[in-house]
């Protein structure tokens, strides 16, 4: 139970969306539930968790570019007023850098910079090299501040 909130804040990173992240948090819990056998005593269970989360996410893409549906597209689900406080400015362009990331990229910031999983962690759960993990977060981090506006405290950096 301790691990939702965590659980929650990697599938926003797949799904902007809050209820599609929770059809993703849902899903992951089960496949761990009825996975639970092959779950490895010492090792981390949150690590565990992600790469179910992480592996079911590309499952069902993979599954949603084969049948191709039109309802991202959809006028239905776009706000038809925007806010007008600075924060919620700012904080959808921030949203919007995220959104161009690379999935790559955008699931290595996530782990790192925002839940603080280490870069070791990171890299079991990504199926990678620790170097590559470092390299997709400068990257990530880059891409970010040029987004922004920042471009001069990327090159500072």
């Amino acid at each position: 139970m301790e691990l939702i909130p965590a659980l929650r804040a990697f599938a926003r990173t797949f799904y902007g969306a809050p209820n599609d992240a929770d059809d993703l948090v849902q899903e992951t819990l089960v496949k761990a539930l009825k996975a639970f056998e092959s779950f490895e005593p010492g090792t981390r269970l949150k690590s565990w968790m992600f790469t179910i989360m992480r592996n079911t996410f590309y499952t069902k893409v993979k599954v949603y570019a084969r049948e191709a549906p039109a309802a991202a597209d959809c006028v239905a689900g776009k706000l038809s007023v925007q806010a007008t406080q600075e924060w919620s400015v700012r904080a959808r362009e921030v949203a919007n850098a995220l959104d161009k990331l690379p999935p790559h990229q955008r699931e290595v910031l996530t782990l790192i910079g925002m839940l603080g999983v280490s870069y070791e962690e990171t890299a079991e759960i990504c199926g990678c090299a620790v170097g590559t993990v470092k390299s997709r977060l400068n990257r990530a981090r880059i891409q970010i501040l040029e987004d922004l506006g920042e471009a001069s405290a990327a090159d500072d950096a």
